[in-house]
């Protein structure tokens, strides 16, 4: 049995995904492990990652971060889901709020209730039977009131908007007190053992040597280890998710601090809008097929709220994923392992659910390849899921643009069309496994981009139309009560995370 520990973790390039796994591990590892970054100034990073999902918390938590100290050293605001706004037919707009819908009633789902009235007419909105998807309308948020039980103020789930640049020089500065090691330089050259291949050194511009055991590869699309070294090989989504291009832009605060992300459907792709507390962050991820970069630009520049702050940056990528993340002793984590345009908000959380595996199948010098084997579906299955939803968005669409037409027509995975097929027949919704969104997200995309039911399940009908119908009013009741004695964004922010004025 080869238990022997590894000494030497070495963490390729910095950023959001690099300082996140150093704070990470800092932290579980305790100081028994010598962990290194290696990051160059003159490398940029792409950093325009600003929007995240509740998970974010238990992260944060792990390693004891202060929610309002965090907020305030990256001028962080809160997020109550994500709204979007012509991604059915133009001038539709919904939103995917966090947190639960409406309150558990007796045999079936609450959202089945709901269906049944909503197919005859008698039942309100969706939006209504939840509180942070209300809340977001009235531009309300607190965190959830754990101590008030039965109420939906104990289940207002939130994440966060922030600076990603200054998110990674706060977890630098974390990581740093805690023993990383962070070494500035251009990598020149990957040696690798010659008897199996692995990754051993890494020598830098000014000659430096440096020597690893297991070796993180967060250095971005290039993936200097786990392509450019092992050539692992890349799996192209682009037949699912056609987009290619990004043009990302800051631009000067609105007068309103929405807590929610809007995504906006355009001809040829769709723009984000994330709102921080110095800034707008803006990008318009588009399809170069259908739309110039240049038409591009134009129009993500004609849909901001103030005076940009800076000339739009080009990023282009291919949607996909690495066929291993784990190849040899090299862990890709971040854009060197995959890429899912963030339209729900997911690039930050699969760098969280990366470092969350590697701790769990943290190796030994041995590098058992069942652990690695394990390890890669389970990344592989994390990425179809959420790909999965991500085609939903568009495959639903009803507008009549080439590009947009072509995603409706388009074939889907198999994985997709069940959980489609289900709902459609009565309504039913299915999550697989462990899969990230669970059945009350998928309700409120079906739902927001107007996909039709047939029916609805048959245990419904145990109840009687007054019992259910006198109930569903009470938790629609009760949530707007509750939204109106929660405080103003804004003002929230202000009395608790708000950043110095610079």
């Amino acid at each position: 049995m080869n238990n022997e520990r590894i000494q030497n973790v070495v963490i390729v390039g910095g950023g959001t995904s690099g300082w996140m796994t150093a704070a990470a591990l800092a932290t579980v590892l305790q100081g028994q492990y010598k962990i290194r970054v290696v990051e160059s100034d003159e490398i940029g990073i792409v950093g325009v990652g600003e929007a995240t999902i509740p998970m974010i918390q238990r992260f944060n938590q792990v390693l004891g971060i202060d929610e309002n100290d965090f907020l305030r050293e990256t001028q962080g605001t809160f997020k109550l889901g994500i709204e979007f706004v012509n991604w059915g037919k133009v001038g539709d707009r919904y939103t995917h709020g966090f947190g639960t819908i409406g309150q558990e009633m007796a045999t079936v789902r609450f959202d089945q209730y709901w269906q049944k009235y909503r197919l005859q007419g008698k039942a309100g909105k969706l939006e209504e039977y939840s509180i942070t998807r209300m809340a977001a309308k009235a531009n309300k948020f607190m965190p959830a009131k754990r101590d008030v039980e039965n109420s939906p103020l104990n289940q207002i789930a939130h994440a966060y908007h922030f600076d990603a640049s200054m998110y990674a020089k706060y977890l630098r500065k974390f990581a740093e007190q805690r023993g990383v090691v962070r070494t500035e330089g251009k990598i020149t050259q990957v040696t690798q053992r010659e008897a199996d291949g692995f990754v051993d050194s890494l020598v830098l511009e000014n000659g430096e040597r440096i020597h690893g055991d297991l070796f993180i590869d967060c250095s971005g699309f290039r993936g200097l280890l786990i392509e450019q070294t092992l050539h692992t090989g890349y799996e192209d989504w682009t037949h699912f998710l056609p987009c290619d291009r990004a043009l990302a832009v800051p631009c000067e605060s609105a007068a309103v601090l929405l807590p929610y992300t809007r995504s906006t459907a355009h001809r040829a792709g769709w723009q984000w809008r994330i709102p921080l507390q110095h800034r707008i962050g803006n990008g318009h991820v588009f399809c170069s097929q259908f739309i110039s970069e240049d038409e591009a630009a134009a129009t993500l520049l004609a849909n901001l709220d103030g005076k940009p702050l800076a000339d739009p940056r080009l990023i282009k990528f291919t949607t996909g994923m690495r066929k291993k993340v784990w190849n040899k002793n090299v862990i890709a984590i971040g854009l060197a392992s995959g890429f899912l345009e963030p339209l729900e908000s997911t690039s930050i959380h699969l760098i969280q659910t990366a470092i969350a595996r590697l701790i769990n199948f943290f190796p030994t010098r041995a590098f058992n390849q069942v652990d690695i084997a394990e390890y890669n579906r389970q990344s592989r299955f994390e990425f179809e899921r959420i790909r999965d939803f991500i085609i939903l968005h568009y495959k639903l669409n009803q507008r009549d643009e080439d590009f947009w037409q072509q995603c409706a027509k388009m074939a889907v995975p198999e994985s997709l069309t069940h959980k489609m097929e289900m709902y459609k027949a009565n309504g039913r919704l299915l999550r697989v496994e462990d899969e990230l969104f669970a059945e009350v997200a998928w309700l409120q995309v079906m739902e927001g981009q107007n996909m039709p039911i047939a029916g609805y399940q048959a245990l419904v009908d145990l109840q009687t139309e007054a019992d259910t119908l006198e109930y569903l009013e009470s938790v629609r009741e009760v949530i707007a009560k509750c939204v109106k004695v929660m405080p103003d964004h804004a003002e929230y922010v202000a009395k608790h995370c708000a950043s110095p004025k610079t």
